[in-house]
């Protein structure tokens, strides 16, 4: 008489659990390396050094007035602005939001394109500061420019979430311009995300922030993030 043989659950009968954070590799680290030079600069760095560390990495606009010699610093710091933040409470606000804006979008495009992307929203909002204040000396600090990029590719996708594999990723093909228009969820975000910086940037209203809110970084940002996304699409199926 053969022996039963133990009973193993097929896979589909096994309850996969779906851990609580999520977030991919890259986003991780962007959020490692924000934390860490924040991090630094309030502990380990001298009043002066921090100094020295903000003129060269902050993106400061009056650089580009023909005054100044263009040096590395001048083509560098367009992009490593992002990486420095004011306050602590600075930094948390972009750091949740990079973590719920960020995850999913970072699953769909990879870690290479959502690198690139990070940058180039960067990079656009930084262009849209300085057409604004071409001559403003005040430093631009924050990863917010690249956060409303992220902001503005969500929008794109209606804001759907698929978690049938387990990750959060945005699903489908980006909204096509003619049913975005169309989308009551869309548009009302926009258009209340579009008030709510005017509002705090002019105002200069934060709760527990002195410095200014850079709203023109928010919309260069979340403009190349919302009209750009295809060109870092994996797939592209048909034209924007």
């Amino acid at each position: 008489m053969s022996q039963p043989e133990p009973y193993m659950p097929t896979q589909p009968a096994m309850q996969r659990r779906e851990p609580m954070f999520n977030l991919p590799g890259i986003v991780i680290a962007l959020l490692v390396l924000c934390t860490g030079i924040h991090v630094l600069r309030t502990y380990v760095l001298t009043a002066e050094q921090d100094f020295e560390l903000i003129i060269r990495a902050a993106f400061v606009p009056i650089r580009y007035s023909g005054d100044y010699v263009l040096d590395v610093y001048a083509f560098s710091s367009p992009f490593t602005y992002a990486l420095l933040h004011g306050s602590f409470a600075h930094l948390a606000v972009n750091m949740v939001w990079m973590a719920a804006f960020g995850a999913p979008l970072a699953n769909r495009l990879g870690a290479v394109r959502f690198a690139i992307f990070f940058a180039v929203t960067s990079l656009a909002a930084a262009f849209f500061f300085y057409a604004i204040h071409p001559l403003g000396q005040n430093p631009l600090v924050g990863a917010s420019g690249a956060i409303s990029g992220m902001m503005g590719a969500a929008a794109r996708f209606a804001f759907r979430i698929d978690r049938s594999s387990g990750k959060g990723a945005f699903a489908g093909d980006p909204l096509p311009m003619r049913e975005i228009v169309r989308s009551r969820s869309v548009v009302t975000f926009l258009a209340v995300w579009m008030v709510i910086n005017l509002v705090t940037g002019l105002a200069g209203f934060v709760p527990g922030e002195e410095a200014q809110i850079a709203w023109e970084a928010h919309i260069g940002g979340f403009l190349a993030g919302f009209f750009g996304l295809r060109l870092f699409e994996a797939g592209l199926r048909r034209r924007f």
